[in-house]
């Protein structure tokens, strides 16, 4: 129970990685405040998920690029649980595939606000009340290698969450370790939505683990960054690619 009396604020967590990450967090005795956009069905899931493994957890909807949504989501974390020691910044999206030059600045902007913004607003909230812990932010293979087609103002926002991770690792430090994830083809609705089958058997047949990642795969690096048992690990962004890109 390696965060056994702890409180951590999820975002996203209604489906795919963020559930996953909620559940495996929970299951070390930490206890979940979670943010979900629309589907209250999947919220309702990840909470039965939660408890089923013996843990504590309370769904919050909120729009994060709303001060006052974020606003929410942090009180209730605070009035209910009285901490939050950890944060796992898990919100995003591609929202759809566009060229730069067939873009206009509405596209662009939601999804700088959605990828990046999103995450300062949490995190300035957030750190009113963290005195110590650990942040973890969602970045993107995507953000070391330029993303897929029609995907730059993704792999733009990814790209700055990225260094984000390291600005805020050093102002933070040493009390609050920041890290992050820079995921390739995790099999989520995400790239059920966005990447075609053809695509994603091709990255199976390349990929030197000849699969793709699974949400607790990622959910066990959330983890760990969560813990001491990365506790001389921050400003990092890690590979969880099944081998696809080097950095």
């Amino acid at each position: 129970m390696k965060l056994q009396g702890k409180t951590a604020i999820v975002t996203g967590a209604g489906r795919d990685i963020g559930r996953a990450a909620a559940v495996k967090l929970a299951s070390e005795g930490a206890n979940i405040v979670f943010n979900y956009f629309q589907s209250a069905t999947g919220a309702e899931q990840t909470i039965a998920d939660i408890e089923a493994v013996g843990g504590k957890a309370i769904a919050v909807q909120g729009d994060l690029n709303k001060q006052e949504d974020v606003q929410k989501l942090v009180n209730t974390a605070m009035d209910n649980f009285g901490s939050i020691d950890v944060l796992v910044n898990n919100s995003g999206g591609l929202v759809s595939r566009k060229k730069i030059a067939e873009m206009d600045l509405a596209h662009w902007q939601t999804v700088m606000d959605l990828n990046l913004t999103s995450i300062f607003l949490v995190t300035n909230a957030v750190l009113q009340h963290m005195k110590s812990g650990t942040i973890v932010n969602m970045a993107s293979q995507a953000g070391r290698d330029g993303g897929g087609p029609g995907a730059v103002p993704y792999a733009t926002s990814k790209g700055a969450v990225m260094t984000m991770t390291r600005g805020l690792a050093k102002e933070l430090g040493p009390d609050i370790r920041v890290n992050a994830l820079c995921a390739g083809m995790i099999d989520t609705d995400f790239h059920n939505v966005h990447t075609p089958d053809a695509a994603r058997k091709g990255f199976e047949a390349a990929a030197p683990v000849k699969r793709q990642g699974t949400t607790d795969d990622a959910a066990n690096l959330i983890m760990f960054l969560s813990c001491d048992d990365s506790a001389f690990l921050t400003g990092t962004n890690i590979d969880i690619n099944g081998g696809m890109l080097f950095s």
